[in-house]
């Protein structure tokens, strides 16, 4: 069980890498969604998705995923604080939306959801 997080800030890929580490799971951390796009996991994972990235947004990447038909289960990450931002999240598939600061067990919750997908 491979879970990918993509943010592209350090700090954020830091601490939920000690998280997931210390709940059992393969974690790999990407610093962008094109860093992901270039070197993701051969098997599917759950991603960890912050939605404001420099480059490639959230979004995109999931758009882009989705095209080439790749079905991740996605749970997104935000420091927006808009309904609008949460809704279009769920409209695009995502099967969580957290915004930071969240706890770690909303994001343990939130990836147990997730697995079920793969």
């Amino acid at each position: 069980m491979v879970i990918s997080v993509i943010d592209d800030d350090d700090s954020v890929r830091r601490a939920m890498r000690r998280l997931l580490l210390s709940a059992g799971y393969d974690v790999r951390v990407f610093a962008s969604a094109s860093d992901f796009l270039g070197n993701a996991p051969v098997e599917k994972s759950v991603l960890v998705l912050d939605i404001q990235m420099p480059g490639m947004d959230g979004f995109e990447l999931v758009k882009v995923l989705t095209g080439s038909g790749a079905g991740h289960p996605v749970i997104f990450i935000t420091a927006l604080e808009n309904p609008e931002v949460e809704a279009r999240a769920m409209e695009a598939g995502a099967v969580a939306f957290l915004q930071k600061p969240f706890d770690d067990q909303a994001i343990l919750d939130a990836i147990d959801r997730g697995k079920s997908f793969l």
